[in-house]
């Protein structure tokens, strides 16, 4: 990347890379293109000469269609098949064994026992997109959404599908998505992390914070986790005795101090995040709990979410605070449906239909409620929602009793809404069993560089460099926004 606009999303320029790299033998190329050389000794560290803020404000690299990110996980990977994706052919299979090739928890297998679909679907807008039982609160919201019917992945286990559906790679150490977006575009509050996270009360995925992590990126990247009750974040209150000045020249005089330690060293991204984290959890102190204060919002507003309903009152919660986030200049939020453990996510192995009904009656309010408040408010078409696990289920039984299906990445459903996405469209098909995507198949990258796209950063030219590359999330090869949505 050469011309400036770039190279602001890269961490050093190539005459940098090539002059460390090579010990100097790079600049003799650029000396004989007519270039001057770069002067400093080969083993001179970059000097830190005063702190600057990774999460300051940035410019997008075109207009944006959206200045916000929620993506609502349904983690364990909900079953296609049994809720946007109606496939008759086969509730008339259900019971028999028939040949198909999947691939999943239980390995390849050429054969299995159709699970007819455990839910009635009926239509929905005037768009008349077909929505099972599951969600008909969702399905009151169908002229708001794109459906993605051929979703696709690599891998059909958990903790690699969970890092490829955030970072877009199967191995841990990449940055997430909630990274990229936050590193390419900084945040526009300062009071607020810029990217947050929100777990199931049940607790977190499996992998636990590698699904939201910055990688190699600087830690000020990565996402904070927040809680939807009067504690939003553990630890963050006055220690007992102190005082708000107390503890503000204690900062002082500890980042005047780190500020000395930095400059006497080479580019230490560690050492600047920290120096950040500190002056934003002060900060912090005063702001989070006006953000997750719910008490100045309305009846009709915390019922719409689900709030007080024992059934939907979680969920309900972290919905009603993204939509305060976002109102509040937050990047990127990122929800959690479902914990580690097979009864608390949407893992559904044994008993499709109580697993299903559970986590769905979960979520479905809240999610339409999210959509509708935001959209009322003029906040949906400035905000991206996203809803996806990390792939599918199986057409077929895992075992040989039971509703259960087994995990699916051939093809499998998301949807997106807002941020200036096209609404009440189906983009893509599975085959006529919901076992492989088969027209206008989208990989998990395809989905990021929607993403990215609507934020205003091109996913082939938003890079940071690591490793010799000029690495990106869609991949070195590049990947192209879903144009259907566009």
């Amino acid at each position: 990347m050469t011309d400036h606009t770039d190279r602001q999303f890269c961490r050093r320029t190539r005459r940098e890379f090539l002059w460390e790299a090579g010990a100097g033998f790079g600049a003799l190329g650029l000396a004989g293109m007519g270039l001057a050389p770069d002067t400093r000794a080969a083993d001179a560290p970059k000097v830190a000469t005063q702190f600057t803020n990774p999460m300051a404000p940035k410019k997008p690299m075109f207009p944006a269609k959206a200045k916000a990110v929620i993506f609502l996980f349904m983690y364990g990977g909900p079953s296609q098949v049994d809720t946007f994706d109606e496939k008759p052919e086969l509730a008339k299979l259900d019971g028999k064994t028939i040949d198909v090739k999947t691939f999943g928890r239980g390995g390849h297998k050429n054969k299995g026992r159709v699970v007819g679909p455990k839910f009635a679907f009926k239509n929905y807008g005037q768009c008349g997109k077909r929505v099972s039982d599951l969600f008909p609160h969702v399905g009151s919201c169908v002229d708001d959404i794109a459906f993605l019917h051929s979703m696709y992945a690599e891998s059909p286990i958990h903790g690699s599908g969970l890092l490829m559906m955030n970072s877009g790679r199967l191995l841990s150490g990449s940055p997430c998505l909630g990274s990229w977006v936050t590193y390419g575009l900084g945040s526009v509050n300062e009071n607020l992390p810029g990217f947050v996270v929100m777990l199931d009360n049940s607790g977190g995925p499996i992998n636990g914070p590698k699904n939201w992590s910055s990688g190699y990126m600087p830690a000020a990247y990565q996402g904070v986790q927040l809680r939807a009750d009067k504690t939003p974040i553990h630890d963050l209150a006055l220690p007992p005795g102190t005082t708000r000045e107390q503890q503000r020249e204690l900062l002082d005089r500890l980042k005047e101090k780190n500020q000395e330690h930095l400059a006497t060293r080479a580019d230490n991204s560690e050492l600047t995040a920290r120096i950040a984290s500190y002056e934003l959890a002060y900060k912090m102190q005063e702001h989070a709990p006006e953000a997750v204060d719910f008490s100045k919002e309305t009846a009709e507003t915390k019922a719409l979410y689900g709030i007080d309903d024992k059934k939907t009152d979680d969920f309900g919660r972290k919905c009603l605070l993204a939509r305060r986030l976002v109102e509040r200049g937050v990047r990127f939020i990122q929800i959690y449906s479902g914990g580690n453990h097979n009864d608390h996510n949407w893992d559904a192995h044994g008993d499709l239909v109580k697993n299903h009904t559970l986590h769905a009656g979960n979520t479905d309010k809240p999610i339409a409620g999210l959509l509708k408040d935001l959209k009322r408010r003029g906040l949906l078409d400035s905000t991206v929602v996203i809803w996806s696990g990390e792939f599918g289920r199986q057409p077929t039984a895992e075992y040989a009793q039971g509703t259960g299906r087994d995990h699916n990445a051939y093809g499998f459903t998301s949807w997106m809404a807002g941020g200036g996405i096209k609404t009440g469209v189906s983009v893509g098909k599975t085959d006529e069993l919901g076992n492989n995507a088969v027209e206008d198949r989208l990989h998990v990258k395809n989905l990021h560089a929607t993403v990215l796209h609507q934020m205003g950063l091109d996913p082939n030219k938003l890079s940071y460099f690591y490793g010799g590359l000029d690495q990106k999330l869609v991949g070195v090869e590049g990947a192209d926004p879903i144009k259907q949505l566009i």
